[in-house]
């Protein structure tokens, strides 16, 4: 049998580069290095707003509004289904021009509520945004600014609109400790 030669088109020298490139690759990776100096850093704003004790209590907040929103919207179809059974029972009763007057009275009474529990779910829900922008800009906007400054960075993407990134470029977790003790401290 004959012997048989490498066919590699890299000599020995540069397979050793490349894998020590590879394995400094990997070094350099390493989720051990906890601030990395990164000019683009990500947050999570949902969690931000979560799991940090003021941002719970302002989703709190909103979130009792909305369970009463919920109950008012639950009560006013409960009346709207008896008057529409009511006026069902009529129909047989009642001459058909005035039976036709009082189903559009009715019909112009549901339009009126949806209307109006509309227009209230609208300005909750611009409540709620709202009030995450306040959060983010008086509660999170000095800690996530040293953060940038410690990192070096000089952006911070909403990690909604990030298609990939590490995690060390991830401040939420920082981010949340710290707004959470910048409320323990104004507590005591």
């Amino acid at each position: 049998m004959k012997p048989t030669r490498s066919i590699s088109r890299f000599p020995r020298a540069s397979r050793l580069l490349i894998a020590g490139l590879a394995a400094a690759a990997c070094l350099l990776s390493d989720p051990v290095s906890a601030q990395v100096a990164a000019p683009v850093l990500t947050i999570d704003q949902d969690r931000l707003l979560k799991e940090t004790r003021i941002g719970a209590s302002v989703l709190a907040e909103i979130e009792r509004e909305a369970q009463k929103l919920v109950a008012e919207n639950q009560r006013i179809q409960n009346e709207l289904i008896a008057e529409e059974r009511e006026l069902t029972d009529l129909r047989a009763a009642l001459p058909p021009e005035e039976f036709r007057d009082l189903a559009n009275a009715f019909d112009a009474r549901v339009q009126k509520h949806r209307a109006e529990q509309d227009e209230k779910t609208r300005l909750l829900n611009r409540a709620r945004d709202e009030a995450r922008r306040n959060f983010i800009r008086d509660a999170a906007a000095s800690i996530i600014s040293d953060i940038v400054r410690a990192r070096g960075a000089f952006v911070v993407l909403d990690l909604r609109g990030v298609v990939a990134s590490v995690d060390a470029v991830d401040i939420t977790d920082e981010a949340i400790r710290r707004i959470n003790q910048l409320a323990d401290e104004v507590a005591e």
